[in-house]
Formats: C-alpha cells, structure tokens, sequence
C-alpha cells in the first residue's frame, strides 16, 4: 500500500512533462510558424529528448492538438451522465462557456501559438481542425444516440451541430486575434456569441423530441396523425 502515493507522484511529473512539452510546441509556433517548427526544436527547446516527445505526442500534429482527446472525453461524460429531461446542448453548457472563458488565462506569449491563430494562418493546421470537428462530431453523435430516444441520423446531425460550436470557437479565435483584439476582449465577445448558439440548440434538441407516447390498453402508442378529410 505505501505505492500507491508513488503512483500518484508519476502521473503528476508525466502531466507536468506533458504540460512543458505542449507549452514550448505553441511558444514556437508563435514565433515561427507551425511550418517551419520541426518535433527535434520543440525536444532541443523542452530540453528532453526527442523521444520523450514522442512518448507523450505520436505526431506533430499532436502538440496542436493536444487537449482533444480530454475535451472529446468531458463532453461525452457530461452527456451521458446528465439529469432526466436535459438536452445535450444543456449539459455541456457550463464546460465549453468555461473554455471560452479560460482563453483569458493563457498565457500571452502561447497564444498566437494555439489552434486557433495557427488554424487562421496555417492551411495545415485549418485541416487538422476539420479532422477534428469530424472525430468529436462521431463520438459526440454515438454518445447522444445510446442515451437519446432519437434516430441516429437525427443524433449523427445533433452530433455534429454540438461539434461545430468548437469549429466556430476555435475561428472565431484565430480570426479577432489576426485583426488584433485582446484575449479578455475575445473572451467576453466569444462567450456571448457562444451562449446565444447554445441556448439556440438546446431549444431545437427540446422541440425535436420524440414525441411521448400515449398508453392505451397497457401499450403504449405514438400519438395518430389527423386523418384527412374526405372531400365532398
């Protein structure tokens, strides 16, 4: 049992290596250009070995992308655990206006070397983008399909509208940083923006809900459509 702090020590040091290693991947990028940064200057800078880079990012790619994978896990938990009578776009609500919010706090000299600005600058990284719209849109539509009653091309369309709120996001970024603005003045501009989107899924998820179904006879029944009228 006198392990167990030690476990908890390591995964620390390997989320702080991880941390240093992507903090000095944008920190480049900002000053060169996603282009012209190869994984060997992103090593040679952290001061670690080129294969501790790859120990923690398989690709370069990676070092942009590097918080998909947890932001794609949050928001499937987050959906998949919400309360009775809460449409996704109502559940992830808090998250991804935390993740506007949180543009504030990084840290001035990374900025211009996150996804955003690197997408707005990079036809690159603007796929990389893309591909990862396309990932979160899957995993959020297979996530929405096995805890909603809706078909699964409604959930795939459901899926892939809550993903486009980090397309529009992560543009919205790269476009007021190109022309200049602050990052509070983005921040607030952008949670306004995304409030609004949001607000606007969660009533079109209400309305799109199967409708509930009458019991008749111990059964239960979607409600009948109104027979047209004969003519007379």
């Amino acid at each position: 049992m006198r392990s167990m702090p030690n476990v908890g020590l390591r995964e620390r040091k390997k989320a702080r290596t991880r941390r240093m290693i992507a903090d000095t991947a944008a920190r480049l990028f900002a000053e060169r250009g996603y282009e012209h940064v190869a994984v060997s200057d992103v090593a040679r800078e952290a001061d670690v070995s080129e294969q501790t880079v790859y120990n923690y990012f398989s690709t370069k790619e990676q070092l942009v992308t590097d918080r998909e994978s947890e932001i794609q896990r949050r928001l499937c938990e987050l959906i998949r655990s919400r309360p009775r009578g809460t449409t996704p776009a109502a559940a992830v609500r808090k998250f991804i206006l935390g993740t506007v919010s949180g543009i504030r706090d990084i840290a001035p000299e990374l900025w211009r070397g996150e996804i955003g600005y690197l997408a707005a600058i990079s036809p690159t990284v603007h796929r990389l983008v893309l591909e990862l719209i396309d990932r979160l849109a899957a995993a959020l539509a297979d996530v929405i399909r096995s805890t909603s009653a809706v078909r699964p091309e409604i959930a795939r369309m459901r899926g892939i509208a809550l993903a486009s709120v980090f397309q529009i996001i992560i543009s919205e970024a790269g476009r007021r940083t190109r022309i200049g603005q602050s990052q509070t003045k983005i921040a607030r501009e952008l949670s306004r923006i995304i409030e609004n989107v949001l607000d606007e899924l969660d009533r079109w998820f209400r309305v799109s809900e199967p409708r509930r179904r009458a019991i008749r006879g111990g059964r239960s029944v979607l409600p009948s459509a109104p027979r047209p009228r004969k003519r007379k």
